[in-house]
């Protein structure tokens, strides 16, 4: 089963993303993947790092253009960091945890060829998924997705996002057993 996370941006899809991973933890689940939080310096976001969950390795996925990568907006991407980190997050968890979790499935993950494969590979695969979807590629990503895989949309808004990782958490340990 893959569960997703979608809303606008700023609503808490993080926040309720980063609470159904704590519920799931504290059952003793081995959560594998990846968050991708933003950076800010003097209330400004200068960029995005990359970091496993498993391991807590990090790296920057992306920081304002100052060098080369794929350009997402006012962001270079940095594809060696976003790759090393993030595809081997994901072969890890795939090996070794309950569950997998990504935060996010946006533009930046996705112009990162081999980083895209090996979450196509995790959205192919039977494991279980939570992860966060760009509000942008919420409905094409889901269309993609073949008829055999079950999947639920639950969307972020402000008058459920205090409580809508309960009833994450809740589908998603159903899901496990």
């Amino acid at each position: 089963m893959k569960f997703f996370i979608s809303g606008p941006p700023g609503v808490g899809k993080t926040t309720v993303f980063l609470r159904v991973i704590e519920l799931l933890r504290s059952d003793g689940l081995k959560i594998g993947g990846f968050i991708c939080p933003e950076v800010r310096r003097s209330g400004r976001r200068v960029g995005f790092k990359i970091i496993d969950l498993m391991r807590g390795d990090e790296g920057w996925l992306a920081e304002l253009c100052e060098s080369g990568g794929p350009r997402v907006g006012k962001y270079c991407v940095n594809t060696e960091a976003a790759a090393a980190i993030g595809v081997n997050a994901i072969k890890k968890a795939l090996e070794n945890a309950d569950l997998i979790a990504i935060d996010e499935i946006g533009p930046m993950e996705l112009s990162v060829p081999q980083l895209k494969s090996a979450i196509y590979e995790v959205l192919g695969s039977n494991k279980v998924l939570l992860a966060v979807i760009h509000w942008k590629l919420k409905d094409s990503l889901l269309k993609s997705l073949s008829l055999k895989n079950q999947w639920e949309l639950f969307t972020v808004s402000v008058s459920n996002r205090d409580w809508i990782h309960k009833t994450l958490y809740s589908k998603i340990r159903t899901s496990l057993y």
